[in-house]
């Protein structure tokens, strides 16, 4: 006989996230060895799924870490996967593994940013995107959300700025579809509320860089006197098994032409 179960929290959050993924029932319970039906009575409350089942169905709709998690706390479970402090000596590994990866990327700009964009490492190449960015904007925590679209901050180079403002706050939104945390909404309103800087650049890539990176959205900055154009790209940590890691990003930049790569090989 099934059992019933008092809430339907754990129900109604699994067919959230398999409403997201774009699954019917079925689909969902031949992906995951299940029925439909057992999916069904999960999703009203008619039966209580097990710890094993929650994570089967997570990781079956490929649900962030963080939110597998209140998955398991919505069904009566304790987590699955710490939330271990970057700082902590056993995530020592893993800050040194990112320092050298950032490192090696040089001259050209990379770093490293939290689920908050919080910069947690960066090398020397990031200084030809800091070029006259307001003091209180680089003073810790740096947030690359705020350097990169404060009015005082690097938006006041862009020249493309509405085109990749318009990337960063799309990339933040598909984030809160998937995240429920009230931090990140706060920052997204924050940054999405910005006025334009004062005597922005041209809202345009230059000719060259639009042929080179006809592909690609680039990053167009003034530095220097220059021009220089970026191709923006972001890895993260494959299967990870902790909250923390499982948020990290490294995000790099490709000179999109060759007078940017040789401008930063000179060292810019």
């Amino acid at each position: 006989m099934t059992a019933l179960t008092e809430g339907p929290a754990i129900g109604a959050l699994l067919r959230d996230w398999r409403e997201r993924a774009g699954l019917s029932q079925l689909e969902l319970a031949l992906r995951a060895d299940s029925s439909a039906r057992h999916i069904s009575f999960i999703e009203t409350g008619r039966a209580a799924p097990s710890r094993a089942m929650v994570l089967r169905l997570a990781e079956t709709l490929d649900v962030p870490v963080r939110e597998r998690n209140a998955l398991l706390l919505s069904a009566g479970f304790a987590p699955a996967y710490p939330a271990t402090p970057l700082d902590d000596p056993a995530l020592g590994q893993v800050r040194a593994a990112l320092e050298r990866m950032v490192a090696a990327y040089e001259p050209y700009p990379a770093l490293v940013v939290d689920g908050l964009y919080t910069v947690v490492a960066a090398n020397r190449g990031i200084a030809a995107l800091l070029e006259g960015v307001a003091p209180h904007l680089l003073e810790p925590p740096l947030n690359a959300m705020r350097i990169t679209l404060h009015p005082r901050g690097l938006a006041r180079r862009i020249r493309n700025l509405a085109e990749w403002r318009g990337h960063l706050l799309h990339q933040m939104g598909r984030q809160l579809a998937l995240h429920r945390s009230p931090a990140l909404r706060a920052l997204y309103e924050e940054v999405a509320a910005y006025p334009s800087p004062d005597g922005a650049a041209s809202d345009a890539p230059t000719a060259s860089a639009q042929e080179e990176t006809r592909f690609a959205l680039p990053l167009v900055v003034e530095h220097g006197g220059q021009t220089l154009s970026f191709l923006s790209t972001i890895a993260t940590f494959n299967t990870p098994l902790d909250v923390t890691v499982s948020e990290l990003a490294v995000e790099t930049f490709l000179p999109a032409d060759p007078a940017t790569a040789e401008a930063l090989q000179d060292g810019g």
